[in-house]
């Protein structure tokens, strides 16, 4: 048994988000924390809001609301759009805690006593009509890359290249939309990733080969590029503050960390929160402190965040020269566009999480996202290959399965599985195939391969489908009783296992396939090639139930309002 830290990317506190940031970073990590629990491991999923940072501020003041107001409902309204997506956090913090807050301060006093924090006088844009000055996302301006004109002074969104604020062309205030500025002195602290570039690249050569090429790819792009200082305060009123005994004139003008650096630290701080509601039982530091080779942490996000987490993270972990974790394996992944065009959570393009959980439930959106995930490249949702996938894989395939066995056997047999004979060439035959497929299901899970899981737990289906089509109990029932009560028991024997294989995509689906069996002593734990062969973990007599319809097939009615509600067309 292994011990599994797992990480997904902390969504910003900015508004429920879309189903692209879903599939590029929580959700694939919830699938494989709950693949690697029902195996046995020991997992801890750590997840957290973004909430320092110009965004949020932007955001309080559109509301009218205090920011820490503002990021406590969020926080909460976002939590409850997780929960709804059945994602099994272990913990998911706010990065605004006292935990991130004194782990924070802590890194930067180490940074600081190794010689690789510098203060700086700077020159950064100041608005007179604000009477402020004005940080990274305070200034929008067209991209001097790629000319996109919404970019903000800290990344473009369109071609995802960081930026400062100075870089933009015609710039303006994102509080008034002033092109009145100035560009004024003023002090803050820098990080001298130029001192660390060596020893961040001797990092990234020990891992980078068993990364996905498009991770190590960005990585190796950045460290060709070379490392720069960057600055890490920020004059805002909301943020980690800068602590006074190291720092006390930048802490007396009310500097605070800048969202990047302090929140790849709220991993860390997220742990100790959990640790400490129960501090008797936990040990966040056996996560991340010096801990053994037997910890593996894999960290789940899209291709914008690679950087700050196989190069800038790194670097501040390695400048602390303290024996903090660092991440083995990195899972990136690249966009899902909406008919071409990107989802965007400030332009409000595309179907958002909220959104889609009141048209239907979870389990539709966890099986399509992680079929369709934007793993080699972009991939794209349009509401008819949706609603086609829904209807071929979940409806038909495997819904109508669990149904017409459940519903014949029933009617024929009674509420108990039914005896039968003995399996044949048939059953044995099917075994064998049912533990190629699922070993086939498991290469590609710890592979972190979704979408060819995904087909492999398709595969697994089908594979009942073409067993009940072969011996067609509905005629065999009429020569051959036992033979069809046979079958019928072998049938409810896949839909057993399905219950418990497809358990980390659809969960709840899974749920009531269990439930459907009245076994004692039915844990979750996964199963065995040996059991996949002799397909018995239900046995004759077992009473059972029959479900309502487990997905509902979607008609041209239902594709023609989504369209009519969201669009159709490219951005």
């Amino acid at each position: 048994m292994a011990r599994h830290l797992i990480t997904s990317a902390l969504p910003y506190i900015n508004g429920i988000k879309h189903l692209g940031n879903m599939v590029g970073s929580m959700l694939p990590a919830d699938v494989y924390s709950r693949y690697l629990r029902q195996r046995g491991h020991d997992v801890l999923y750590i997840c957290a809001t973004d909430e320092h940072g110009t965004p949020a501020e932007l955001a309080a003041k559109e509301q009218g609301l205090d920011v820490a107001e503002f990021c406590a409902q969020a926080h909460d309204a976002q939590k409850a759009v997780y929960d709804g997506f059945a994602l099994a956090f272990d913990y998911f913090g706010r990065s605004s805690s006292a935990e991130n807050r004194d782990i924070t301060q802590h890194f930067a006093r180490k940074l600081n006593e190794n010689g690789f924090i510098e203060e700086r006088a700077i020159r950064q844009v100041y608005s007179p009509a604000d009477g402020r000055f004005l940080p990274d996302r305070y200034v929008e301006g067209t991209c001097p890359h790629c000319g996109y004109d919404k970019a903000r002074g800290d990344q473009c969104e369109n071609c995802t290249r960081v930026l400062d604020p100075t870089d933009l062309i015609n710039p303006r205030s994102a509080i008034s939309g002033s092109t009145d500025l100035e560009v004024r002195e003023t002090k803050h602290l820098f990080l001298l990733q130029s001192k660390l570039q060596h020893e961040v690249e001797q990092w990234v050569a020990r891992h980078e080969d068993d990364w996905p090429q498009l991770a190590s790819s960005i990585a190796r792009k950045w460290l060709n590029e070379g490392l720069h200082d960057r600055a890490i305060t920020r004059d805002l009123d909301w943020g980690v503050p800068v602590p006074a005994d190291t720092w006390p004139e930048l802490a007396a003008e009310g500097k605070v960390f800048y969202v990047w650096f302090d929140a790849p630290i709220e991993y860390i701080g997220a742990t100790k929160e959990w640790a400490d509601q129960d501090p008797e039982n936990r040990d966040w530091k056996s996560w991340w402190y010096d801990v053994d080779t037997k910890v593996r942490y894999t960290e789940f996000m899209a291709k914008d965040n690679v950087p700050f987490h196989t190069v800038m993270f790194p670097a501040t972990e390695l400048g602390v020269r303290e024996p903090w974790k660092k991440v083995d394996y990195v899972k990136a992944f690249n966009w899902l566009t909406y008919y071409g065009g990107k989802f965007s959570t400030s332009q409000k393009r595309g179907v958002f999480t909220d959104q889609a959980l009141g048209i239907l439930p979870a389990d539709y959106w966890r099986y399509f996202l992680i079929a369709n995930a934007p793993e080699s490249d972009d991939s794209s949702f349009t509401w008819e290959h949706f609603t086609a996938t829904v209807n071929k894989d979940l409806a038909d395939t495997l819904g109508n399965f669990v149904n017409r066995v459940l519903s014949f056997s029933r009617k024929r047999f009674g509420d108990d599985v039914p005896a039968g004979g003995e399996p044949g060439e048939a059953e044995a035959k099917l075994g064998e195939e049912i533990a190629r497929l699922l070993a086939e299901y498991e290469e590609q899970m710890e592979a972190l391969q979704f979408r060819k899981a995904a087909a492999a737990l398709r595969a697994l289906w089908s594979a009942g489908n073409s067993y009940l089509e072969e011996k067609a109990p509905w005629l065999e029932i009429k020569t051959d009783k036992d033979g069809a009560a046979l079958t019928l028991r072998t049938a409810m024997n896949l839909i057993h296992l399905y219950a418990v294989v497809s358990k980390p995509l659809i969960p709840a689906t899974a749920a009531i396939m269990r439930a459907a069996f009245s076994l004692e002593d039915d844990t979750a734990t996964w199963v065995t090639a040996a059991e996949a062969k002799s397909l018995s973990a239900v046995p004759a007599g077992t009473p059972f139930t029959v479900p309502p319809v487990l997905f509902a097939k979607l008609t041209d009615e239902d594709l023609g309002t989504y369209k009519e509600r969201f669009g159709g067309e490219e951005g």
